[in-house]
């Protein structure tokens, strides 16, 4: 696994439509292209990481009784 460094880190700048390299605020990170607020994911990336997601999540809830040959009191 690559180590992560911040200069070859990216995120998605939505004016800029792409991928880019961005400047990291307290709040916010800012694209260095054209200076908007960039997020972590694209529109189509975050659908198909949270599909992704879905997908490997256990079911949850408790395992149903077997009551089967045993009287209740």
């Amino acid at each position: 696994m690559d180590v992560p460094d911040y200069y070859s880190d990216l995120k998605f700048c939505p004016k800029c439509e792409k991928y880019v390299s961005y400047l990291m605020g307290m709040e916010h990170s800012y694209c260095v292209e054209c200076g908007s607020r960039v997020r972590l994911f694209s529109e189509q990336d975050w659908i198909a990481f949270n599909e992704n997601i879905t997908r490997q999540k256990p079911k949850g809830g408790r395992p149903k009784k077997d009551n089967r040959g045993r009287e209740s009191a």
